[in-house]
């Protein structure tokens, strides 16, 4: 004997596809707001035939474009909210997004290799002033854009139902962003220390030096957001926290109840959809019974039940 059900708290309780409007906001205050000093520094460096000054600004250009997809991630999750085709909601277009995100910070870490062994190689006259000027303003910038993206992430780490077990739930587009703010302040940072030592004690290999050094640190912030994005992408979740929680619950159903199957994937910012076959001697237990149980756990917002009765099994002691 079978019972079959499928049951949801999806348009009860969450709003999946719309994107989290505040880290958007902040994301796209952002993006306008690196377009500007883009434009700055690149102007800047031709206007005063500074090499370092514009490629500065073409270094932040990588970051408006990362970041603009950030913005359009966002958006097209918006778009598409209420559309029958996404069967689950478009929350994934943003994990998407977060992950092409991290494929430019590779590019972005390459380039920085790239440009700095040929500095090592072939070193070139540094102005500077100038230089220091720009890493010092490229500095102040990514520091508010930063704050800026903090503060629209504040309330991220409640978005998700924890109900004390500790789960963070990160909104990996926004983390996407903050990481492309966060390593451009990081290289601005390298940078004043090796322009100062350049400066002040002729020590030119620095600056190429830590570009290497920066270089590494961004390779390795990229690799843990595509690290994040991709088990999100490909729902790898069953090494999740949750899914112990579901054994759990399922373990305190009358005796001799067992799960056969079992599947649990995310289906939005700390929300999760679960596939449990069950295997029971009570002939009492219904698939909303099971259901009900598992209401504790208001992070499964979506639970489909297939209960097996094996009514020829001895029952257990």
């Amino acid at each position: 004997m079978n019972a079959h059900h499928d049951i949801s708290r999806w348009e009860q309780t969450h709003d999946f596809g719309t994107g989290n409007t505040r880290a958007e906001k902040g994301t796209r205050i952002v993006l306008w707001i690196t377009l500007v000093t883009m434009v700055v520094e690149i102007t800047a460096g031709w206007w005063f035939n500074s090499m370092a000054v514009l490629a500065d600004g073409w270094h932040m250009s990588s970051h408006a474009l990362a970041i603009g997809l950030s913005v359009f991630a966002y958006a097209a999750a918006r778009k598409y909210a209420n559309d029958p085709r996404f069967a689950f909601g478009t929350w994934k277009i943003e994990v998407l997004g977060g992950y092409t995100s991290a494929l430019f910070l590779i590019a972005v870490a390459a380039l920085m290799v790239l440009g700095a062994v040929d500095r090592l190689l072939e070193p070139q006259p540094i102005r500077y002033a100038e230089a220091l000027v720009v890493a010092v303003l490229g500095l102040a910038v990514n520091l508010g854009c930063a704050a800026i993206l903090h503060r629209a992430g504040g309330d991220d780490h409640h978005h998700g139902h924890d109900h004390g077990h500790g789960h963070q739930h990160d909104d990996l587009n926004l983390k996407a962003a903050y990481i492309h703010v966060i390593t451009d302040a990081l290289t601005s940072v390298l940078a004043i220390g090796a322009l100062a030592g350049g400066w002040f004690y002729g020590w030119d290999w620095l600056d190429p030096a830590c570009a290497l050094v920066g270089a590494v640190l961004v390779a390795l912030w990229a690799k843990n957001l595509l690290r994040d994005t991709g088990r999100v992408l490909l729902d790898r979740e069953m090494d999740h926290p949750v899914v112990a929680e579901i054994r759990e619950v399922i373990g305190e159903l009358p005796p001799g109840t067992q799960i056969t199957d079992l599947h649990v994937w995310r289906v939005g910012n700390g929300a999760y959809a679960c596939a449990v076959s069950l295997l029971t001697h009570d002939p009492a237990l219904t698939p909303l019974a099971v259901r009900q149980a598992l209401a504790i756990h208001e992070e499964i917002v979506h639970v489909t039940v297939e209960i097996h009765r094996c009514d020829e099994c001895p029952a257990p002691a």
